[in-house]
């Protein structure tokens, strides 16, 4: 069926006959277009036997002596999670042992099963809490099972189908913020309500803790376990915490004791990061003042809070980020805190030691200069497992006791992927319409000619707070770089490189700040000799949709190649379409005439002409994605397309929003990208 009007709300129904027509003819041709390509076969495979190869780091968490893995291959294309020792891995044996394989399961029960999460309880960690999801969906069922016996609970804790948060009190118990029901949800589709369901208890007499309004956003509840205690029985104390959030960012966190709430007085934009010894570890989104003293946003904070009555006592002041630095994540280990410091675009661990009743600075070897991230911190030690890497190292993986000293253990290095040493990664800055320095990394060949002839392909994000980090090119490398391109990554405002302020930049009405600093980045590259607009292409998925879909629109003399990935284009409706509403904080509300006033004047899909020239563009998406509707893609091809435009559309039947699926799809898909890529810039 082919559109004769400006009216695509047809396409936003996930089982109309005449939508789904719609969107098979578009992936015929887009495969038509693209899979024939004679380069598709050998990259798909090459993309294939890199995801297969042995040698890639099987990441894992340890849990009371075992370390477990997800793993896919051949044999497995949907997974088997499994488990070996720590000598055993060590010396590489390999002698993993299934503990559950999802392409039995999925056979033995019909279902097109794939696993989303692992939930072990701490102190008896061979228990879990599975997470289920068909197709690759954010909804999940999910499911108790024993590793031990190598079988689910009989009788034990078992939820439907939904977008729930569910997570354990203690091995009887579990918190359940359901989300199978339309009356459990909020208007953005995600639970309004917490429960506290007992083992072997009907839900109908579970015990309701709290109820939020249909315009809230979201509810979640968990217990902290405070690690500095001695491990005797009952010497643990335990946090439990309600997490209330009034919209993305703002939020009000109760302590339950018993089953009563407390309202903790954290101010509404404040994360907690972790707890140990009594004290919740938080970082400010906002300013903050508390009894007479004055926090910062983005500052790091120790509050001491009693675990029963929620009365705060000693702040302690952690860090204080520069303008140029901002937290990433904390860890809270037995005695101390380890915390990751974005400086400048780049990582570095600061320790601090519990001693004498406060946090003291303790040093550590970490390296700076590439990025560092945890991979798994075991309860109840000081041990800290992470990984190190950059555009042109492999990332390492890495095993440190954070008091022992000495030099961390290497326990794997990832192969390359390429000869980087012939390859030079270096940061460069852009100067916005406003005259904010715009940080960007460029990846290229040492001796690149500024000709302006270099393919080069521009990546983004510019959301949510989200910082982007150099990661190492294990597939762009030999695919991208060693045929003569050009890779760069633009640290927008509206991310999280520089904290809450960098992030408040481009935020709600203000979101055209991250479109005009990816295009003076675009600019830059240009200026500097390193390509120009035939030779430049834009890649961004889900926010970073937005941002190429935006970009697309204003510049489009800019590019020549645009990869937009399950992305928000139609940001007139999006609060209509399932997850949408939970973003308002983010991007504005289009019922509030102001607010949309700022989001018509980018919103891509109505800013689509007919007396424009485009370059092709390449949109993707899944028909399982329940968080950012496939409509927004099918829409805007359908609107280039009736405008005279060519646009190709190619959506996925699994992986949902993440891409949750097979190594083989996966390597289907870039190897889909790739390919119009070279046409678009190399050919």
């Amino acid at each position: 069926m082919t559109p004769h009007t400006d009216d695509f709300a047809w396409l936003e129904s996930l089982d109309d006959a005449a939508a789904l027509d719609w969107v098979a003819a578009q992936n015929a041709a887009t495969r038509a277009q693209l899979d024939t390509d004679p380069r598709f076969a050998d990259l798909q495979a090459s993309i294939l036997a890199n995801l297969r190869d042995t040698r890639q780091i099987p990441f894992f968490a340890e849990h009371d002596g075992w370390l477990y893995n997800f793993h896919q291959d051949d044999a497995h294309p949907r997974g088997v999670y499994r488990r070996t020792t720590l000598d055993s891995y060590r010396a590489n044996a390999q002698d993993w042992q299934t503990v559950i394989d999802i392409d039995q399961l999925a056979a033995d029960e019909e279902v097109d099963w794939y696993l989303d999460g692992v939930s072990h309880y701490t102190l008896q960690p061979t228990r879990v809490l599975l997470s289920l999801t068909p197709g690759g969906s954010d909804a999940s069922v999910s499911r108790e099972y024993d590793l031990s016996a190598g079988a689910f609970v009989a009788g034990g804790f078992a939820f439907p189908y939904g977008k729930n948060h569910i997570a354990w009190r203690d091995l009887d118990s579990v918190f359940v913020c359901p989300a199978w029901d339309d009356s459990q949800l909020t208007r953005a589709g995600y639970p309004r309500e917490v429960w506290l369901l007992q083992r072997g208890q009907s839900w109908a007499d579970a015990q309701p803790l709290l109820q939020l309004d249909e315009e809230a956003m979201m509810v979640a509840a968990w217990r902290f376990l405070d690690a500095a205690n001695p491990l005797a029985a009952g010497a643990i104390t335990a946090f439990d915490i309600i997490e209330a959030s009034d919209s993305f960012y703002s939020k009000t966190y109760y302590l339950l004791n018993g089953y009563s709430l407390i309202a903790l007085p954290l101010p509404p934009r404040a994360e907690i990061e972790a707890y140990s010894h009594g004290d919740l570890i938080v970082k400010l989104a906002e300013d903050w003042h508390f009894a007479g003293k004055h926090y910062a946003a983005g500052s790091l904070l120790a509050v001491a809070c009693a675990a029963d009555s929620g009365q705060v006592g000693r702040i302690q002041p952690l860090l204080l980020p520069g303008a140029r630095q901002s937290v990433e994540m904390v860890e809270a280990t037995l005695d101390l805190l380890a915390i990751i410091v974005i400086d400048n675009v780049k990582s570095r661990l600061d320790t601090l030691r519990w001693a004498d009743g406060h946090w003291q600075p303790h040093a550590n070897p970490l390296p700076q200069g590439g990025v560092i991230e945890f991979a798994d911190q075991p309860w109840h030690s000081n041990l800290l497992y992470y990984s190190y890497s950059d555009f042109l190292t492999p990332a390492g993986l890495y095993r440190l006791d954070l008091l022992a000293g000495g030099q961390p253990e290497v326990l794997r290095q990832q192969p390359a992927a390429f000869d980087a040493s012939g390859y030079v990664a270096t940061q460069y800055h852009a100067s916005a319409p406003d005259g904010t320095a715009i940080p960007y990394f460029v990846v290229h060949r040492a001796g690149l000619t500024q000709d302006g002839n270099a393919p080069t392909l521009l990546y983004g994000y510019g959301g949510f707070e989200v910082p982007m980090m150099p990661y190492y090119m294990d597939n762009f490398g030999p695919q991208w770089l060693e045929k003569g391109g050009v890779f760069a990554v633009a640290n927008i405002r509206g991310g999280g490189e520089f904290g809450p302020a960098w992030h408040q930049a481009a935020q709600g009405v203000n979101r055209q700040v991250s479109f005009d600093d990816f295009i003076a980045v675009a600019e830059d590259l240009i200026a500097r000799g390193i390509t120009r607009p035939r030779r430049l292409g834009i890649e961004g998925g889900s926010n970073g949709g937005l941002l190429v879909g935006a970009c697309l629109t204003q510049r489009p003399e800019l590019f020549h190649a645009v990869v937009c990935e399950v992305p928000l284009l139609d940001m007139l409706r999006y609060t209509q379409l399932l997850a949408g509403a939970s973003w308002v904080d983010e991007y504005g509300d289009p019922s509030d005439p102001a607010e949309r006033a700022a989001l018509a004047a980018y919103s891509p899909y109505h800013h689509v002409r007919g007396d424009t020239t485009y370059p092709l563009a390449l949109f993707t998406t899944s028909s399982k994605d329940d968080r950012v509707h496939p409509a927004h893609a099918r829409k805007m091809v359908a609107r280039l397309q009736a405008l005279g435009h060519d646009a190709l559309l190619f959506e996925t039947e699994g992986g949902g929003h993440g891409g949750n699926t097979g190594q083989a799809q996966t390597a289907e898909e870039l190897a889909r990208v790739l390919v119009y890529l070279y046409r678009q810039l190399m050919d």
